[in-house]
């Protein structure tokens, strides 16, 4: 995935934004106003997705590709490498889970409106 699929991925997402609340190289994507990924306008050779602490570390000793989150709380963020040699399936998914993840943290009243 180039940064173009990786943008228009989240925003397909219910509830996204697309926000720069940094600099004007970092694009954040958010859902409901939490973070869920984090890419580089300059450097799109990877970006930052929020992670379960424990599937964390797993993807991190299956893929070499895939690090603590570089600037990032390394227990709840990987960055992922987007060389190529990940699967483009994987990275849905970890765009995915990043997604899920915050959107579980949502109070249960906001939550309610992924479901109608």
């Amino acid at each position: 995935m180039n940064i173009e699929e990786i943008r228009e991925y989240c925003i397909s997402k219910e509830f996204v934004e697309e926000t720069f609340p940094f600099d004007q190289d970092t694009l954040v994507f958010k859902v409901m106003g939490k973070m869920f990924l984090l890419i580089s306008l300059n450097e799109s050779n990877h970006f930052n997705v929020k992670c379960d602490p424990e599937y964390a570390v797993e993807l991190r000793e299956r893929y070499s590709e895939i690090i603590p989150g570089w600037h990032m709380n390394k227990t709840l963020w990987n960055t992922v490498y987007t060389d190529g040699s990940l699967p483009r399936k994987l990275l849905a998914e970890l765009i995915d889970h990043s997604y899920d993840e915050v959107v579980k943290k949502l109070p249960k009243k906001t939550q309610a409106l992924f479901h109608q």
